[in-house]
């Protein structure tokens, strides 16, 4: 690429004037025989190309111009992260059509609520189990599916019986395509055709948020929105073609995941490595050592158990040495911190034999070795968590943003990375704080607002503003803390404002606490609903040749409520007495998004724990012992 193409590429993307589709078709001709995809298969993996990136969507949208799909048409994924889902994604935007992502942890009704709310007239599935659940949302409800034309699965395999009428295979589609475009000249333009048609503002994806308070909305985006955000990160971290392999493991669907695997992926060129699946996160990042690296809270969370899981299991002279370097290792970083961030060649020196001795093994035990940004992002994550990788040399910011606002509005680097914090406002945000402590933002990432809901729509953007639903305070270096989401806040009998959020993480720092709720609004006292990790609960009671053989089981032992109890005075020491845990309960079973009390993101759903836990919330308030 010449440097007139890529200034007039890095201008465009600055002011958002560009569409995914057109970058697509960028990378294929200026560098068609580069990497864009890998995915393992078999054990193996195996390598794409921008050319066959390009020519697959080109043959998809085409097959779907076969089918009868118009410009404006909804096209829904329900599937895991592959290179298909990609395909269509692309393919689908090209054409002027509008797609939308569907958790494939999703059961039905929520599967059904979100094709029929968004008027999709296809689906892609990813497999039998996806394509079941659209068969059970058109046989069980009774308005069913009626915009539905096609449902088009990925991997057919179980399905050779199923009636065709409606379903057919992604290959199908494909070599629709082929025929399409075969047939004369006019067809075989369509793809490019519909690119040059396809503009900045026109909406390219339907991202349903998680419905922690009520029905999901589909909030409409645009290229422009999901653009002017992410170029934003791109340009301060200097990411581009060479130094860009990411690892896509969060739902394709959530728009942080998007942002990276999909945005940021269009914008440098880089290199996308397919996860196996989520539970195969630790393993594949070993293998594949990305240079940027996103988690949600709980996957940093998983990661640092995951090292001190494995000093536990260490010899006694792995486990002193570990101790020795972790805690020389923090000393080092809590002095960096007392002098603004400012190392000195000692503090370099120090660090460099930390990192010889233990901190370049445990590195690579985690696969980050080569990471050169990692982002916590989708929740607040407890400060001890960003502050244990730093420790380690690991550069994990924290980044604030949400569906509405096109993707990350603040981020930390490296002369912001306070603690707790969240980072400095993305170049041209207009944002200020209201009366009440919420944040609000103007920019031109502001989403075109929530499908078929004008209601809520306006009472989420007023005159430009953003009103984000989160409660904010600014740290004394001018970064965004985020205190808590507005409905979140408690406020007690007393008429004391809590924020839960900060109490409930310091909870989960513990290696035995999986979930924390903090209960309180408009009672007397604080309480909360624990949720113990299986694991590590699990092997510290076989430490102890204690019995059991279900998480039930073992989360009424009194042994393990006397270990959860510990943990609570713990923090209780952390914060001001009416902040303190008086009573809580040790939940009998794990919080499950199939019983809708997380949302896909695990994110927990207050209003259905209340209700889901009424028996729990009043033996604590009831008078009854907790």
């Amino acid at each position: 690429m010449s440097n007139l193409q890529h200034t007039a590429l890095h201008e465009a993307l600055h002011s958002g004037n560009h569409t995914l589709p057109k970058l697509l078709q960028h990378w294929a001709r200026t560098t068609p025989d580069a990497l864009a995809f890998r995915e393992k298969d078999l054990g193996i993996w195996n390598r794409m190309s921008w050319r066959h990136y390009h020519d697959t969507a080109r043959r998809f949208a085409l097959g779907m111009l076969a089918l009868g799909f118009r410009r404006g048409d909804r096209l829904a994924i329900a599937s895991e992260d592959t290179p298909e889902w990609m395909f269509a994604d692309l393919g689908t935007q090209a054409i002027g059509g509008v797609v939308v992502g569907i958790y494939p942890t999703n059961p039905w009704p929520e599967l059904q609520y979100i094709v029929h709310h968004s008027n999709s007239r296809f689906v892609v599935c990813g497999d039998q189990e996806q394509v079941d659940k659209v068969l059970d949302a058109i046989a069980k409800h009774e308005v069913g599916l009626p915009d539905v034309a096609k449902i088009i699965a990925v991997d057919m395999k179980g399905m050779r019986l199923y009636p065709r009428e409606m379903l057919m295979s992604f290959e199908d589609v494909l070599e629709l395509g082929d025929q399409y475009a075969a047939a004369n000249a006019e067809q075989a333009r369509a793809f490019d055709d519909g690119i040059a048609a396809t503009q900045p503002d026109d909406t390219c994806m339907l991202v349903y948020t998680s419905g922690t308070t009520g029905s999901p909305k589909g909030a409409m985006l645009s290229h422009r929105n999901l653009l002017v955000t992410t170029d934003k990160l791109r340009s301060h971290f200097a990411l581009d073609q060479h130094n860009m392999q990411v690892l896509c493991y969060l739902p394709l669907c959530h728009v942080a995941e998007r942002a990276f695997s999909t945005v940021m992926h269009m914008m440098t060129g880089g290199v996308v490595n397919y996860a196996e699946s989520i539970d195969t996160v630790s393993v594949n990042l070993r293998e594949i050592a990305p240079t940027v690296f996103l988690g949600v809270p709980r996957i940093w969370e998983k990661l640092q158990q995951g090292i001190v899981m494995r000093m536990q299991d260490a010899t006694r002279l792995q486990r002193w040495a570990f101790e020795r370097c972790f805690a020389a290792g923090k000393a080092l970083f809590e002095r960096v911190e007392q002098r603004g961030g400012q190392r000195n060649w000692g503090d370099r020196l120090q660090f460099t034999l930390l990192w010889l001795l233990m901190f370049r093994n445990l590195q690579k035990f985690v696969g980050l070795d080569r990471m050169r940004c990692g982002f916590c992002g989708g929740a607040s994550v407890s400060p001890e968590v960003l502050k244990f990788f730093r420790i380690l040399g690991l550069p994990v910011y924290q980044v604030y943003g949400m569906t509405e606002s096109g993707g990350v509005i603040f981020h930390q680097h490296g002369k912001a990375e306070r603690l707790g914090a969240t980072g400095t406002p993305i170049e041209g945000l207009n944002w200020k704080i209201a009366e009440d402590g919420e944040l609000i933002v103007k920019h031109p990432a502001v989403f075109k607002g929530y499908l078929h809901d004008n209601n809520a729509t306006a009472l989420t953007v007023q005159d430009g503003w953003l009103h984000t639903g989160d409660v904010v305070a600014l740290a004394p270096n001018g970064e965004l803390m985020i205190v808590d989401r507005k409905k979140a806040i408690i406020i007690t009998s007393g008429g004391k404002n809590i924020s839960p959020s900060e109490i409930e993480n310091a909870l989960k720092d513990s290696i035995y606490v999986r979930e924390a709720i903090v209960l309180g609004d408009g009672r007397h006292f604080l309480s909360a609903l624990v949720q113990i990790d299986y694991e590590t609960v699990g092997k510290w009671a076989q430490e102890r040749r204690l019995a059991y053989t279900t998480y039930r089981s073992l989360s009424q032992l009194s042994e393990v409520r006397e270990l959860v109890d510990a943990e609570v005075r713990r923090v209780n020491q952390l914060f001001a007495r009416v902040e303190n845990i008086r009573k809580f309960v040790i939940l009998e079973k794990e919080l499950d998004h199939d019983d809708g009390e997380l949302t896909a993101t695990q994110k927990v759903r207050r209003s259905i724990i209340g209700k889901k836990f009424a028996r729990e919330i009043e033996l604590i308030y009831g008078g009854g012992t907790a």
